[in-house]
């Protein structure tokens, strides 16, 4: 076969009057902007759709007589020059608030992820981490805050889905063509592209890069298609999540090392580094090994100033779903890394360990980041708790509660995911802010202002699109398989836009139990068919390629939507993406939620059906947990956790049975004269209001912002001043406290003989503590105190701090403090001592703690 002697991209010869649609075009602002769709659809809204929104391929494959034409369109250019004239105004605009104005001048946050999904067009997203991290840098760009994305250009993105004939799900892998993309390679001074390299077992590996404009926010992609590259190297950023342990290893590898590499090639001096799930973890690695190299810093010192400026956010309560590399796998790629960091083998293992001396346990991609990040988050409060549950080994005589694990829950980018009808409501009714400030309740508090009628009318009409895309993506993905006329004729008339839909979408994995409404087939098929209260259900959902127990629960669906009694009132569509989830969350009535609790982290689904109106139904489980309120939604369960899995789908099954049948269908067919349910009504405008103001990216970044990134960056210039002067005695002083912590001792504890004590009656404590070579500036001391429970073990806890009263000399200082307590109770006391860190952050993070013995 013919091969090339050399490639060149061909671009459309835009006329003069089109010149504003090419910026337009090359940044991703217009996935948010509805009128920025709505121009590109206008060009051709057969090729808007069949290059998946695409608008750079869409410019490249209009033909010049249609672009001649659309230059002489008056309305065209006139919506075009609108449009380019908002979105200066974007680019241009100032950050948000005072933000920016509290913080140092030198911040920048390198936000680094896996998968990111962005747009449609850039299908380099496998689920709900993608997601949220694409709706994250749409937060940071509306923001106007200086925060940077780094993640892989996959050639094959994640897997196109479709079914066999019995409901077997298949996959394909297209590949993406980047210079067709909303993307730009970066280039070096010299217009050559920019690469930088990593040692791979003794390959050097190139890597160059490829920059997204989202907004005003900058994402890098990685790549290592490169000719220079051996093959093996060149398909490491091939496919997301593909491959065996190795290829994931080499991938983490290219994003961790290779991305802070990269970022330093391009002249960025992050200020922050956060890691988005422990796929980038590998980044502190390359950071310490530079700052060894570039600031002659010790090992020691390097490792304190990463710690400070990490920010590592884990997102996975399921052991089974980390990455863990064998040593012997991590050998080859790492051996000369540790040796460059001044380090042995075996000490950079430990790192990644729980035990850190166990030689037999694995390395662990959140066991590493955890170790050397100052500042740790689960993605909800009880995702936190489950967390803080997984991983005390690493601080193991810490108690859980003081674990530095904290939640900053999730949010979605609400302009996003809306309808263009909402977004009008929006606008009308809560003023324009509603979109600079989401997370603003005084805001959402105008929810009451909407007319019912006009409400329920635009929420009516997003349910009739939603049933218009579903007969249509049914009869084409039928057709493919060679479906029989009457099959095409049905798929046409399927569901009903006037009728209660459910909505089920996200990837399917065994705990979110797709198939926990089929438990009942006599009860689902009963609601399903009622003449009089009917009700529709649309699945939708991709399962991980190897999974083969999810592969059967989508079969399953499938089977029973091709019921005869039921085939017009349940539908699963296939391969499951950004515009699909678009259309359910915007036209269902009732977002379905059912995992096995606590194994959903958070799950962001649900929070774009309720900006759109729709009411959730959950179980207690992620985000839920705490949004959850009888007013605005329904709750299966009660938050309770089993061993028996079998007997909890039981019961939640029937819980959720209960609730639809009881709750749920009645209130929607409630309807007054005017043929409006206001109950209905009531309860999603009371779900707007509590919801949308905490459960949006907004909220999330300014929590990011405000509690990690700032506190990070001033610790950062207070560390680097004067030659460093802090960090090397914050350095040194961490290296006296753990080489003399084990010779300090509580040894003789005093408190008041009483059994009994009135509320507000003061409770003396004494202890005299032996410190050895340390300082009583050095250790902090506490009386430690809470309820107890029947098994004497504390259920709360407050703490008080100690004062030093007295030098008993010998080494040896007495401490002592009063207790108040203000509530009654059976409670119990005890000591702790810590190191008293610099940074408060800190204490725990060292998991060094000595407690009182009786």
């Amino acid at each position: 076969m013919t091969q090339p002697i050399r490639t060149l991209d061909v671009k459309p010869r835009l006329p003069d009057a089109l010149k504003e649609i090419l910026p337009l075009s090359e940044n991703l602002w217009f996935v948010w902007n509805h009128e920025a769709t709505k121009l590109f659809r206008w060009m051709n809204p057969d090729l808007w759709d069949e290059t998946r929104r695409n608008p750079v391929e869409l410019l490249g494959r209009l033909n010049q007589d249609e672009l001649k034409h659309l230059s002489e369109d008056e309305g065209f250019l006139a919506h075009m020059q609108r449009l380019y004239r908002e979105f200066q105004r974007y680019m241009s605009a100032r950050p948000n608030g005072s933000m920016l104005a509290k913080s140092d001048p030198k911040i920048l946050v390198a936000y680094f992820t896996a998968e990111c999904g962005v747009a449609d067009c850039l299908p380099i997203y496998s689920g709900g981490l993608g997601i949220l991290a694409g709706d994250y840098l749409k937060s940071t760009s509306d923001l106007h805050l200086p925060i940077i994305g780094v993640s892989l250009a996959y050639q094959k993105g994640y897997f196109r889905q479709y079914l066999t004939q019995d409901g077997w799900q298949m996959e394909t892998y297209p590949e993406n063509k980047f210079p067709t993309m909303p993307m730009k390679l970066v280039r070096g001074a010299d217009g050559t592209p920019l690469t930088v390299a990593v040692d791979l077992k003794g390959e050097n590996v190139q890597i160059q890069a490829w920059e997204v404009n989202i907004g005003t926010t900058r994402l890098y992609l990685l790549d290592t298609n490169l000719k220079s590259n051996s093959e093996p190297a060149r398909t490491i950023t091939s496919e997301l999540y593909g491959g065996d342990r190795e290829m994931r290893l080499r991938q983490e590898i290219i994003l961790g090392i290779g991305g802070v590499r990269f970022l330093e090639a391009m002249g960025l001096k992050p200020s922050v580094y956060h890691m988005n799930e422990g796929h980038s973890a590998f980044a502190v690695f390359e950071r310490i090994r530079q700052l060894r190299e570039e600031e002659g810093l010790s090992f020691n010192e390097a490792v304190e100033f990463v710690r400070t400026t990490s920010v590592f956010t884990t997102h996975t309560p399921v052991a089974a779903g980390i990455d863990r590399f064998h040593r012997d796998l991590m050998f080859p790629y790492f051996e000369s890394m540790a040796r460059s960091m001044g380090i042995s083998f075996d000490v950079l293992l430990a790192f990644g360990r729980e035990e850190p001396r166990n030689s037999e346990e694995e390395f662990c991609m959140t066991v590493l980041p955890m170790r050397l990040s100052l500042w740790i988050n689960g993605v909800s409060r009880l995702h936190a708790e489950i967390s803080r549950k997984m991983w005390k080994k690493i601080w193991p005589n810490t108690p859980e509660t003081d674990l530095p694990i904290v939640h900053i829950t999730n949010g979605v980018h609400i302009p996003s995911w809306i309808s263009w009808g909402m977004g009008e409501i929006y606008d009308r009714y809560l003023g324009p802010r509603w979109i600079e400030d989401p997370d603003n309740v005084k805001v959402w508090e105008r929810v009451g202002t909407i007319p019912d009628t006009e409400l329920w009318r635009t929420h009516e009409r997003a349910r009739e699109r939603l049933v218009s895309f579903t007969r249509k993506r049914l009869t084409r993905q039928l057709a493919k398989r060679g479906a029989s006329s009457r099959e095409l004729a049905i798929a046409n008339d399927v569901l009903n836009s006037e009728i209660l839909t459910i909505g089920f979408a996200r990837r399917f994995a065994l705990y979110k139990r797709a198939n926990l409404i089929l438990r009942d087939m006599d009860r689902l098929e009963a609601l399903l068919t009622n003449e009089k209260y009917p009700v529709q259900i649309i699945f939708a959902g991709k399962a991980h390629p190897q999974d083969q127990m999810a592969k059967d629960i989508i079969k399953q669906l499938v089977q029973t939507a091709r019921r005869e009694n039921l085939r017009r009132r349940m539908v699963f569509l296939e391969d499951y993406d950004m515009e699909l989830a678009s259309y359910m969350v915007q036209g269902v009535d009732i977002w379905l939620n059912t995992p096995r609790r606590p194994l959903e982290a958070c799950g962001t689904s649900g929070m774009k059906a309720v900006a759109n109106g729709a009411l959730h139904l959950s179980v207690l489980d992620g985000w839920w947990d705490e949004g959850y309120d009888r007013e605005i939604g329904w709750a299966i369960g009660g938050g309770e956790e089993y061993q028996d899995h079998d007997f909890q789908d039981e019961v939640e099954s029937r819980a959720l049975y209960d609730i639809l049948e009881k709750d749920i269908i009645p209130l929607f067919y409630d309807r007054g004269p005017d043929g409006l349910p206001r109950g209905w009504l009531g309860m999603m405008k009371a779900s707007l209001h509590k919801l949308c103001p905490l459960f949006n990216t907004h909220r999330m970044v300014e929590e990011y912002w405000n509690r990690f990134y700032l506190p990070a960056t001033r610790q950062a210039s207070h560390l680097m001043a004067d030659g460093w002067k802090a960090l090397k005695e914050l350095a040194a002083w961490r290296e006296k406290i753990m080489y003399n912590w084990e010779k300090i001792a509580i040894k003789d504890i005093r408190t008041d003989e009483v059994v009994e004590i009135k509320i507000g009656t003061a409770y003396h404590m004494e202890a005299d503590i032996f410190l050895g070579e340390l300082l009583p500036e050095d250790v902090m001391v506490e009386a430690y105190y809470g309820r107890l429970g029947p098994d004497d073990r504390f259920v709360d806890r407050a703490t008080q701090v100690m004062q030093k009263a007295e030098d008993l000399g010998g080494q040896t200082y007495k401490y002592q403090c009063d207790i108040q307590f203000q509530e009654s109770g059976h409670f119990g006391l005890t000591i702790r001592l810590t190191p008293n860190h610099p940074n408060p952050e800190s204490r725990h993070s060292m998991g060094l703690v000595i407690w009182g013995k009786s």
